[in-house]
């Protein structure tokens, strides 16, 4: 009897190390669930599972969405979607790199902690989990919420290259009303699920096991990047060099900012792919940039001695490292009255910033730079307009691009990139309106745009597949209006010892930074009754 209870007790202790192997593989960075529960619920349809399996579900979601660089408010949002189906109610603290998520389906309650090492911003993900939302969603019984035809979500998720598990069967459409309706809370728990209508159940559908939905959430994480180091190198010296045409360059400024972009963000993407810390990446790339733009510029110099006199291009060749996405979603989560949230992302991208910045000033006194200013090009009106529109659209390709963004999303983006910051720049010349009122317009007219895309697609007046989160069209076609030049130039004097000068470039940059998530919040609240009204 002792050898048999030793032997059952070692096979105990087997299975939790075996549950713990797998379960940890997707929460490395969590306070480890109960993984005994989870393991056992593996292959149970997700609405008949236990609490602890729900919960892997939603945190994994919000953490993955966390990950991919969006706001909390949309990580939230994300949780929810997701806690719907199966009857959970969640409360959640949601900062920069870190998920405390409390669930309860009205009996058990349960916090998991999530703690990730650091942040990025991969659109592609985010726009993949929105489909696997509402994959979720119909293979829980309910219908679609963001795209209008469920379909779209149901066959692009099914086919992201797992299998299904065999032990899962058809459900009787009688059977699993009776079973979802079981499960969703009742009494005063119920109010949070008020909206829920039993009528939009779908039918005939596979239920869905807890071991199905995070293979599907495997497959989403480990996907690797849509484009090469050498490609992404390319889009950014498309993006930096159209950023100087649309920042007053001329061709040699453009050229020496295009040669050092393209070579600065290939180094970054080789050096973040080794987990080096961002930190040091990004003072290493400036540094690079800069250096590849200033060698360019005396290379040339050497058969046309103007080139030499174009230092200012070294700024625009290091405009790479703008922290666009965390700028804008620090700026909207504080519209929603998230202020940790909001505060941590600022302060990441004011970080970034003065890292790249001080990084640039130093190889700008090593190699004794002087920028000036771009020299003006001399260009009539229509021509310049029609210029920057062609620029404009290329430098939010090649930021859509950067954030990895598929190709039919950085076109679309760069479709509105092109329409707002053309008219941004000539409300600019033209009516003298001021450049940090002319930011809140132009990204102002981006949110409109944005959401008038999505509703579009919605309404059926665009194929389905065209349908993209907002915060994926948006902040690459408002990213390059963010002023790099005045940050550039408040380092410089700031180095220099030119307190007045550093100020005034200073608060100029800080202006037209914050104009910019104002805009967009604007844009959302009047489109968006989620934004409009607190409650």
């Amino acid at each position: 009897m002792f050898i048999k209870g030793r032997k059952e007790a070692k096979n105990l202790r087997d299975t939790e190390r075996e549950a713990e192997d797998k379960v940890s593989g997707f929460h490395s960075h969590a306070l480890p669930l109960d993984m005994g529960d989870i393991i056992r619920d593996f292959d149970t349809p997700v609405t008949e599972a236990g609490l602890a399996a729900k919960t892997s579900l939603i945190v994994r979601v919000g953490m993955l969405d966390l990950g991919a660089g969006t706001g909390s408010f949309r990580v939230r949002e994300m949780m929810h979607r997701i806690a719907f189906p199966l009857g959970v109610h969640v409360r959640s603290d949601v900062n920069l790199t870190d998920i405390e998520a409390t669930c309860t389906d009205g009996k058990e309650r349960m916090t998991e902690v999530v703690d990730l090492p650091t942040t990025g911003v991969n659109t592609e993900r985010i726009w993949l989990l929105e489909h696997f939302a509402d994959w979720f969603s119909v293979r829980c019984g309910l219908t679609s919420i963001y795209h209008h035809e469920p379909t779209l979500s149901t066959e692009l998720v099914d086919t992201l290259g797992t299998h299904e598990s065999e032990g899962s069967a058809l459900r009787a459409v009688k059977t699993r009303r009776k079973r979802l309706a079981a499960k969703l809370p009742t009494g005063d728990y119920a109010k949070h699920f008020e909206h829920h209508q039993p009528d939009s159940l779908a039918h005939g559908m596979k239920p869905i096991t807890v071991r199905e939905a995070h293979a599907r959430l495997d497959t989403i994480e480990r996907r690797h990047p849509l484009y090469s180091p050498q490609f992404a190198g390319l889009a950014s010296a498309v993006a930096c060099a159209s950023f100087v045409f649309l920042l007053g360059g001329g061709p040699i400024d453009m050229l020496g900012a295009f040669i050092g972009a393209g070579v600065g963000h290939y180094i970054r993407r080789l050096l973040l792919a080794r987990h080096i810390n961002q930190f040091f990446v990004t003072f290493v790339v400036v540094a690079i940039a800069a250096l590849a733009c200033v060698g360019t510029l005396r290379f040339f110099g050497i058969f046309y001695p103007s080139a030499l006199e174009h230092d200012t291009a070294y700024i625009g060749a290091t405009l790479f490292v703008i922290p666009g996405f965390p700028l804008v979603t620090g700026g909207l989560d504080i519209a929603k009255i998230d202020y940790p949230s909001g505060i941590q992302r600022l302060t990441y991208a004011l970080s970034i910033i003065l890292m790249a910045t001080f990084a640039g000033w130093a190889v700008a006194r090593i190699v004794m730079l002087n920028p000036q200013g771009f020299a003006p090009l001399g260009l009539n009106d229509w021509t310049n307009g029609l210029l920057r529109f062609a620029m404009a659209f290329g430098g939010v390709w090649g930021f859509s691009v950067m954030f990895n963004s598929p190709q039919r999303m950085a076109l679309t983006a760069a479709s509105i990139g092109a329409i707002t910051d053309t008219l941004r720049l000539e409300i600019q010349d033209l009516f003298g309106v001021p450049p940090e009122a002319a930011a809140f317009v132009g990204a102002f007219i981006a949110g409109i745009l944005a959401s008038f895309w999505r509703s579009a697609v919605r309404r059926g007046w665009l194929p389905p597949h065209l349908g993209y989160p907002r915060i994926c069209l948006t902040v690459p076609s408002i990213v390059i209006m963010v002023p790099g030049l005045y940050m550039y130039r408040a380092m410089f004097y700031l180095g220099q010892f030119n307190t007045l000068h550093a100020l005034d470039w200073g608060f100029r940059a800080f202006m037209v930074i914050l104009c910019l998530p104002v805009g967009l919040a604007m844009a959302r609240v009047i489109t968006d009754r989620s934004w409009r009204y607190d409650k």
